[in-house]
């Protein structure tokens, strides 16, 4: 596999790290409601296309609080790896999860996690070192710094040793790839009209003042205009 290959949903897996109210609360580097919005739709496009879903969190119940409920909607069944180490490498049970997706081809490990500087960076740099041919595919607007200086010289760090940058609708639009692929379109398109902002509204504008399509929801009646005199 080389990092020349497109993210697809067969070589694909993903690792939440942390995304944990405690941790959030030191997120400088992105708004918060962004953030957990970008943590969601990554979620959710990876659901899509089936993609195996890895989430570890640290000092749960003396810290760091329980993983975001909307994440944890999208995955209901999922374990949750628990650890004491800030570092997800040092804990077995993550290692042998990523491994187990990795043997079925699965070498690409998309990451979104807080905080960028210490919990993502050490996963990252100590994975490479154990394991060289996994590929790190670090979710920028999915993870979050205590600063923007720290989010933006952590992914520097990463970068320099190899690790890949991305977005989360870069890493959805990358799965998706063709438009042809009908039978994740409406999901995808969905999804981009709930969380992926002004793509999303120009979706729906399309749909209904171009295409006529329906509205998305129904409402009483437009009533007007009828102005005052």
């Amino acid at each position: 596999m080389s990092k020349f290959d497109v993210l697809t949903p067969e070589n694909s897996q993903l690792i939440f790290i942390d995304q944990q109210p405690q941790m959030a609360f030191g997120v400088q580097s992105i708004d918060r409601q962004a953030l957990k919005n970008n943590v969601v739709g990554l979620a959710k496009a990876g659901k899509i296309f089936d993609i195996p879903t890895t989430i570890t969190t640290v000092e749960t119940e003396s810290f760091s609080g329980h993983t975001y409920p909307e994440l944890l909607a999208v995955h209901p069944d999922n374990d949750i790896l628990e650890r004491t180490s800030m570092n997800s490498w040092d804990d077995q049970n993550v290692r042998d999860a990523l491994a187990r997706n990795a043997a079925n081809g699965r070498r690409k490990i998309v990451v979104s996690g807080l905080w960028t500087e210490v919990c993502n960076t050490t996963f990252a740099l100590s994975a490479l070192r154990d394991v060289p041919d996994y590929e790190i595919y670090m979710v920028a607007d999915a993870s979050g710094g205590t600063s923007l200086e720290a989010h933006n010289r952590a992914m520097d760090r990463m970068v320099q040793a190899g690790v890949i940058p991305v977005t989360w609708q870069q890493v959805l639009l990358e799965w998706q790839r063709d438009w042809a692929r009908k039978d994740t379109y409406d999901a995808v398109t969905t999804l981009v009209k709930e969380h992926s902002g002004a793509y999303g509204m120009g979706i729906d504008y399309a749909y209904t003042m171009v295409h006529g399509a329906k509205e998305r929801v129904g409402h009483g009646k437009r009533i007007g205009p009828n102005p005052a005199k």
